[in-house]
């Protein structure tokens, strides 16, 4: 670590008094050095870190760290505060407060190194030679190893100043480079046999312990160093495996089979968490596992004597919608983000399809679609041969819509495991022309099934293969039966009858549900309503030879879709005595956001005045959609905005309706904001000064 810490990067009389000075104080002294190139920069990211969780910790430590892209190798500095400063901790203020500065890509090796401080910050020894060193450069050799504190037992080796092979000892994996991965899966197979070598009627209790934190420098080792602690205290054997920014290297799985129980102490999801399942499981926070592991490790021998294991996922593992949400939300939010999960997966093959195929076209005429395969026919110096290229590349990523959408329905629900049956779902249903109704559907069916079936409590020896051979193949081939015996053809059928009422529609009911489309399209701006009417338009132009309503819908939904963040642009710049300066600064984007067909550019006005903005934005949203149905304007491509207007039937008739949409919207929010009072500081549109600025900027919220 002597690369890391000199006497120049120690402070032995830090005079300051938040965390925010000293934070600022000790990276003074790095860029000094020259280890970090951006100080305001650096800070940011330090105080994004500290916004996640306070790095306070008990017994009077402050560790603010974080990786940015500012600091230009791994660095360490030290500051000792006579007053203390509040991190956060529970027990008041710190007074040895470390900042870890990492780098963006840090290697391994160093950020071994600086998770071995955080297990010496557990060493009283350590901290009570901080507290009364008097010299800055004693204080880094302190820190470095190369002194070794009073009253401390061991070698100098067994100090801050370890090498990367070393810190990865038998109770801990916390190396993933490939050179160390052997060794470090060795070390886990000797404490499992080191487990196994006692006699089952003496042996201790066994637990195995997985710790994490958001950055993975302090916290995740610290908690590690700490349970290991309180194990050997009551004669508990803890072996962990600590999930850090180093990477990780998994625990033997006789270690996992061996033990009695698991706790987990994490911020941060638990990477393949189903392992441990079927145990009696304890799962906290990080801090928890620095601040009352004794407290831990009881309560997971209190559950293991009651019984209590967990069946198939533990409990709290979730899966990628429930761990993204709150464990409390009600079946019918939960069912509103699996198929979120799905839309999302599936829109950038739609944009990407979609342009494709419009650019095929665009190049090769609206009958290329009947070309020949370009790998039986291309000429480099043909226009045609290239719109037929393009129009079959987009064609081939249209073709994975309804997969991606069912397979990613079902991860939502079920995590890894759901994809194979959702994908082979999502292919059946093209397969029996069951198309994007069908998608759902599969999509929903192969979530469930997989998590029926890891509700199933397995044998031990079984759970290896679950995940790759059993789960799979039953889920796939329940999945199958169902599309295609049993609801299939049922779907298909109201796939086909959608298909044609929206072939029929003409005069005042194709306007009707251009306006409908156009208010969903501007309700939440982005959000799920908006993803619905998207996603509704897509899936009618997700074939080969999309029907002329189709196309309508599509065109009247993007047109609709550009109408907000326009307005608003043109709202900062007819009225921007109505707006704030940020207001008026976010406005210039818009006007490009809004031409691109990205309808979030005007989040940031509906969140700061949505009772205005909101419903502005969906009476010109319903116009838009209204009137380009009316004028019988087509689109074949999902995505583009102004981009793709030369694609578009009946162009000038189109941007007709979305400026027609964007007067309506515009009128209405200088109308409706008109009759409020002015915004302090907002009285024209030039720069904003003083007090009433800086409170203007701090409503604002910060864009999508």
């Amino acid at each position: 670590m002597s690369d890391m810490i000199t006497a120049d990067l120690v402070d032995l009389d830090l005079s300051a008094d938040t965390k925010e000075a000293a934070a600022r104080s000790l990276a003074e002294r790095m860029v000094a050095q020259g280890r970090v190139t951006d100080l305001e920069g650096f800070l940011a990211d330090v105080s994004a870190r500290e916004a996640q969780m306070p790095t306070g910790l008990d017994g009077g430590i402050g560790i603010p760290h974080c990786r940015s892209a500012h600091v230009t190798e791994p660095t360490l500095g030290f500051g000792r505060s006579a007053a203390g400063i509040d991190f956060g901790a529970p027990d008041g203020p710190a007074d040895l407060i470390f900042l870890i500065a990492a780098p963006a890509g840090a290697d391994d090796a160093h950020l071994t190194i600086l998770s071995s401080l955080a297990r010496q910050l557990m060493n009283a020894e350590f901290t009570d030679a901080l507290r009364s060193v008097d010299d800055a450069a004693a204080a880094a050799a302190l820190i470095r190893g190369d002194e070794e504190p009073a009253g401390a037992e061991g070698t100098p080796e067994d100090s801050v100043a370890v090498s990367a092979a070393a810190s990865a000892d038998t109770a801990t994996a916390t190396t993933a480079a490939p050179a160390g991965e052997d060794a470090s899966q060795e070390s886990a197979a000797g404490a499992g046999a080191s487990l196994e070598s006692a006699g089952e009627d003496a042996r201790p209790f066994r637990v195995v312990a997985v710790t994490s934190c958001p950055t993975g420098i302090a916290h995740t080792y610290m908690a590690a160093e700490s349970l290991e602690n309180a194990g050997r205290e009551v004669g508990v054997e803890v072996v962990v495996e600590t999930q850090g920014s180093a990477g990780f290297t998994r625990l033997d799985p006789a270690v996992i089979a061996a033990a009695d129980g698991v706790i987990f102490a994490h911020d941060v999801p638990v990477r393949d968490k189903d392992r441990f399942a079927g145990k009696p499981t304890v799962d906290v926070g990080v801090k928890a596992g620095i601040n009352r592991p004794a407290a831990l490790i009881a309560e997971v021998r209190g559950k293991a004597e009651r019984g209590e294991v967990t069946s198939g996922a533990p409990a709290g593992s979730g899966t990628p919608v429930e761990r993204a949400g709150d464990s409390t939300e009600g079946y019918g939010t939960k069912l509103r983000k699996w198929l979120m999960s799905g839309v999302s997966y599936m829109v950038p093959f739609v944009a990407a399809g979609g342009l494709l195929i419009a650019l095929g076209f665009a190049i090769g005429g609206y009958q290329i679609n009947k070309a020949p395969s370009v790998m039986e026919h291309f000429a480099w110096t043909q226009a045609d041969s290239w719109g037929a290229l393009f129009f079959q590349i987009g064609a081939a990523a249209f073709g994975f819509l309804v997969p991606v959408l069912a397979g990613y329905i079902a991860y939502g629900m079920a995590d890894r495991p759901g994809l194979v049956p959702g994908f082979v779902g999502g292919a059946i249903s093209l397969t029996i022309n069951a198309g994007f109704l069908g998608g759902l559907a599969a999509g929903l069916i192969a979530g469930g099934v997989v998590m029926a079936i890891q509700k199933v409590n397995i044998p031990v020896a079984l759970r290896g293969i679950m995940p790759v051979v059993v789960i799979p193949l039953v889920s796939s081939a329940i999945v199958g039966f169902l599309m295609f015996v049993v609801i299939g053809k049922p779907i298909a059928s109201a796939q086909k009858g959608m298909t044609d009422w929206l072939n029929g529609l003409t005069g005042s009911n194709a306007i009707l549900l251009g306006a409908l489309l156009g208010l969903m399209m501007c309700f939440d701006l982005g959000g799920p309503v908006n993803k619905v009417a998207y996603t509704f338009a897509t899936a009618g132009i997700a074939v080969a030879a999309p029907s002329d309503s189709a196309m309508k819908i599509m065109a009247a939904v993007m047109a609709a879709g550009m109408v907000p963040p326009l307005a608003m642009a043109l709202a900062t710049t007819v009225r921007g005595k109505l707006f704030t300066q940020t207001e008026r600064e976010n406005g210039k984007a818009a006007w490009v956001l809004g031409a691109s067909f990205i309808s979030e550019g005007a989040i940031p006005f509906a969140a700061a005045d949505p009772l205005r903005v909101i419903p502005s934005a969906m009476a010109g949203g319903a116009v838009t959609g209204a009137l380009s149905m009316a004028f019988g304007a087509t689109l074949r491509a999902p995505h583009g905005g102004i981009f793709v207007v030369p694609l578009i039937g009946n162009p000038l008739l189109y941007l007709v309706a979305i400026a027609a949409g964007v007067c309506v919207t515009t009128a209405l929010v200088v109308v409706l904001k008109g009759l409020r009072k002015p915004v302090p500081g907002a009285t024209a549109p030039g720069p904003e000064s003083g007090a009433a600025a800086a409170t203007a900027e701090r409503k604002q919220p910060v864009a999508a």
